[in-house]
């Protein structure tokens, strides 16, 4: 791929990432941060942290999109640290794991800065405060990376237990832990909001649906050890860096490998971001170079040669760069080639060969093409023989030949044909309705017997005669569960016309259907969807559609009727309806006040907190969300007080409220440790008391007061 521009950063690029304002952070692994313009890689501005980090395979340092935070871990990875951008002061640590930090990550919305370690933990803490907040499912292993969705709902870790964990950043509550590597998860991201990618150190790759946990596919190809990964999400491609420096290409929505070798680079590929904008792959490199790739490269050589109508060449052009398959001028030529067969055949069916061969000319020096044409030519040598046969009445001969050619089908001839035997069918069924008239049935469909596919629907016809009749009053009477009933036993009544009258009945609902769901009828979209879910080959999309359709039309009664305990509690369960504008609206909402509360909560304020989202105290879906900062808020005054040297009477109450109410947590462990350094004559014991949980904690458990 051309390189557009390359910029040094003296030591090895360990994260690329642009921001909201259009500016490129680059951070080398002496966690020096340089933002650069994102065109011209020009040094706008930076500063220095002064970690050098001798092992970035992981995420060691992190940038928030917003420009306000560094994540980084400490030069002997024993913490993680998170600054301020703009003071390049410290805002928060975590030192709590045993064992080093393996990788940090900040979310999108800049909420959290996420701490993860070889002991299995991961802890979140609020950005500005820099407090502990909550943790995630502990792994029993060391945690390799950690993603987020692009709408930050969702944060992922993958861990060497071989297990992948997903927790929800809306509800607060984690999903059933992913299963199905052999071997450590060492990369992860989100290919789209319900997407997750995860590669393991066997190279094996598999793409996740978070919402159910099922696998959805295994990426072939990946041969080397994965070091980063980025998606395009707008040009559809997914690119793999390796240890060895290639680049490796995706096509997203068939996960085709479309180049195993898109781009070498001489060292390692360490970091990975795409520019949307410019339409340009940045790679950061192990040998400290910042480089843009225009992965459109050749585009304009392909208008040139499109003039000309040098069609090998642009095919040669698309082998050197898959992406080019993509463009508008490569779907010209597509098109060209299609409309060029196509013709090509029905020259054939005439015997103007020398024309056909003309048409196709163009083409023959592509050699996929090449062997699509010879094979044509080849198959339509035995044409006339066919069409003899077929104006001959010989008709085991021409079907024969059309299952030994199938292309054949594509004539008019042989459509010709089809069309005599559905009218032969259709009339021997009909004498075969009466006794009396059988013997003309039979004379009727006798050509047709030494023609293997069509041997049983003959006997069917013959001695089915019956079902046929039912088959045409339940199309009369509009039952078609009935219907496809007897289709599926009977597959003969296919060959009729009543059926294929059926089937475009169903193609015109569905189109109706889709109007109106365009229209925002969604009544009228409803009514239509119930009856496609009686048609086998719509009912499953039908009743997709109709959940959907009507979960979102209650959604927006609940929000005219200003019901948001309803509306929030089913947004939890739906995330598409969080992608609604209402959706979004109610969740910014949420945020908003939520980080209001959090402000509050940094203050071990308990009334404020309560205050602030009073509004939300009694919405189920939210009882998670509010158990974790509540907790937040309790830890702070047990700290507080801590500080404050009060009794230990009044911290031993406190410690037993706080384990009653949420459980054994990391943050009390943590805490109670240093209670019983102030208070080593303390006999008490927090495994032996009695023990709560996030899950069980309920609104009836607030106090403006953990200490009471």
């Amino acid at each position: 791929m051309k390189v557009v521009n390359s910029q040094t950063v003296s030591k090895p690029v360990i994260l690329l990432k642009i921001l909201d304002n259009n500016t490129l952070a680059a951070i080398n692994a002496d966690s020096v941060v340089r933002i650069l313009n994102v065109e011209t890689l020009e040094l706008i501005n930076g500063f220095k942290v002064g970690i050098t980090h001798q092992h970035y395979k992981t995420q060691v340092v992190d940038y928030s999109r917003d420009s306000k935070y560094f994540a980084t871990l400490s030069a002997n990875a024993r913490e993680s640290l998170l600054y301020s951008a703009e003071t390049k002061k410290v805002l928060g640590m975590v030192k709590r794991h045993h064992g080093e930090v393996s990788c940090v990550g900040i979310d999108p919305l800049s909420r959290f800065m996420f701490s993860c370690g070889d002991d299995g933990k991961t802890f979140a803490i609020d950005t500005k405060s820099g407090k502990l907040v909550f943790t995630l499912p502990m792994h029993t292993d060391t945690i390799n990376d950690i993603a987020f969705s692009q709408n930050a709902n969702w944060v992922a870790v993958a861990s060497y237990d071989r297990k992948v964990s997903l927790f929800n950043l809306v509800t607060m509550t984690p999903v059933e832990k992913f299963t199905g590597h052999s071997a450590p998860v060492v990369k992860l991201e989100f290919l789209s909001q319900n997407e997750l990618l995860s590669i393991d150190k066997k190279s094996s790759a598999i793409v996740w649906d978070i919402h159910t946990n099922k696998i959805i596919h295994k990426l072939k190809g990946v041969h080397d050890d994965v070091t980063q990964i980025c998606v395009a999400t707008e040009e559809n491609l997914l690119f793999l860096a390796t240890e060895l420096g290639y680049i490796l290409l995706y096509q997203l929505d068939t996960y085709q490998q479309l180049s195993e070798k898109y781009i070498k680079i001489s060292s390692m590929v360490t970091a990975l971001e795409f520019d949307t904008q410019s339409k340009h792959l940045i790679i950061g490199t192990e040998d400290g170079f910042v480089t843009r790739y225009d992965i459109y490269e050749g585009q304009e050589k392909l208008k040139a040669l499109l003039k000309v109508k040098n069609f090998e060449a642009i095919h040669l052009e698309i082998e050197k760069n898959p992406v080019l398959q993509f463009t508008k001028i490569a779907g010209l030529v597509s098109n060209f080639w299609k409309h060029s067969f196509e013709k090509a055949k029905i020259l054939l069916e005439n015997g103007d060969k020398k024309t056909a061969h003309a048409l196709v000319k163009s083409f023959q020096n592509i050699p996929v093409k090449n062997r699509i044409i010879q094979k044509l030519f080849k198959d339509y040598e035995h044409f006339d023989k066919f069409k003899q046969s077929a104006q001959e009445g010989k008709l085991t001969v021409a079907y024969n030949l059309v299952n030994t050619y199938p292309i054949y089908k594509e004539s008019k001839i042989y459509k010709a044909l089809e069309n005599r035997w559905k009218k032969s069918l259709i009339t021997a069924q009909k004498y075969a309705l009466d006794q009396k008239s059988m013997a003309k049935a039979q004379e009727l469909l006798t050509p047709y017997r030494g023609i293997t596919e069509k041997t049983k629907f003959i006997q069917e016809v013959m001695s089915k005669g019956e079902i046929y009749k039912r088959f045409r009053v339940a199309i009369g009477q509009k039952d078609f569960k009935v219907c496809f009933e007897l289709i599926k036993h009977n597959p003969f009544l296919k060959e009729f016309p009543e059926y294929d009258a059926l089937m475009k009945y169903a193609d015109t609902l569905y189109i109706k259907a889709n109007k109106f769901l365009q229209e925002g009828d969604t009544h009228s979209a409803i009514k239509i969807l119930r009856i496609l879910t009686d048609f086998t080959d719509f009912k499953e999309e039908a009743q997709i559609l109709m959940k959907e359709l009507v979960s979102k039309q209650k959604f927006f009664n609940t929000i005219e009727n200003d019901d948001i305990t309803t509306a929030y509690n089913m947004m939890a369960i739906a995330e598409e309806l969080l992608l609604s504008n209402e959706g979004k609206e109610l969740h910014e909402k949420w945020n908003t006040d939520l980080q209001k509360a959090n402000t509050f909560a940094a203050l071990g304020d308990a009334h404020s907190v309560q205050k602030s989202l009073a509004k939300y105290i009694n919405i189920s879906s939210k009882y998670r969300s509010l158990a974790t900062i509540f907790a937040w808020t309790y830890i702070v005054q047990l700290e507080n007080a801590l500080q404050a040297g009060e009794s230990q009477a009044e911290l031993e109450n406190g410690i037993k409220n706080y384990i009653l109410n949420f459980g054994l947590q990391e943050q009390i462990e943590s805490f109670f440790t240093a209670f019983k350094e102030k208070y080593p004559t303390s006999k008490l014991n927090s495994e032996l008391l009695t023990k709560g949980s996030l899950a069980m904690w309920r609104p009836s458990m607030i106090v403006n007061s953990i200490l009471d």
